[in-house]
């Protein structure tokens, strides 16, 4: 019994030892017209593990040069398509261009940046504002559950304008932005609110009994 170790490897494993192997017996055939047979044989075999796709034209020519690519390129047949060149298949991928990160802020995260560019094209200086006060909100929360502890408003603020290159700016802050205790615990203002809704149950029903 042999091992898969001791067997050559399969260029292509999707399609399975056996398809390998009646190539490697398609290349040793002598005559033209029998190897050609041979290969169209093998191009139906793979077609048929994809029947829904074996007659599209555009399968068709890559089950090709698929036939080629497990050949090593040694097979020489008739394809309906032209026959590809190994050096096409050794060209160096190309290098991925990888998004842009926050250095000094990772905390607040990329989408932070994305969205200190729509404020700063924005005209409309109250949706600006607004915009403004959704962003600086959006870095608190960050904040705080990156490091877990308190921070002023005056110090996001702060950072919004270093990381807008000092274009986005309130010389007023109007509103706080939201609470501490709303972005650390959740869960204990639900069950406050619950508290509250169940000691007031009385007040918050009508004469018909309804909520």
């Amino acid at each position: 019994m042999k091992y898969n170790t001791e067997r050559p490897n399969m260029i292509i494993p999707e399609y399975g030892r056996n398809i390998h192997k009646m190539i490697s017996h398609a290349i040793q055939i002598n005559d033209r017209a029998e190897r050609n047979y041979c290969a169209w044989s093998i191009i139906k075999v793979m077609g048929d593990l994809n029947p829904h796709l074996r007659d599209v034209p555009d399968f068709q020519h890559k089950l090709w040069d698929q036939l080629f690519i497990m050949s090593g390129f040694k097979l020489d047949v008739d394809s309906p398509f032209q026959r590809p060149e190994p050096n096409q298949f050794q060209v160096p991928p190309k290098k991925m261009v990888y998004p842009e990160r926050l250095r000094e802020f990772r905390y607040y995260g990329k989408i932070i940046k994305d969205l200190i560019r729509v404020a700063i094209d924005c005209t409309e200086e109250d949706k600006k504002e607004g915009l403004i006060y959704a962003i600086a909100n959006t870095m608190k929360k960050s904040y705080l559950k990156w490091n877990k502890d308190t921070v002023e408003d005056d110090v996001i603020f702060d950072d919004l304008k270093k990381l807008s290159s000092d274009k986005l700016h309130l010389p007023i802050h109007k509103d706080p932005l939201i609470d501490i205790e709303n972005v650390l615990n959740p869960t204990r203002r639900k069950n406050k609110n619950q508290v509250f809704y169940s000691n007031n149950k009385k007040r918050f029903t009508n004469s018909n009994g309804n909520v």
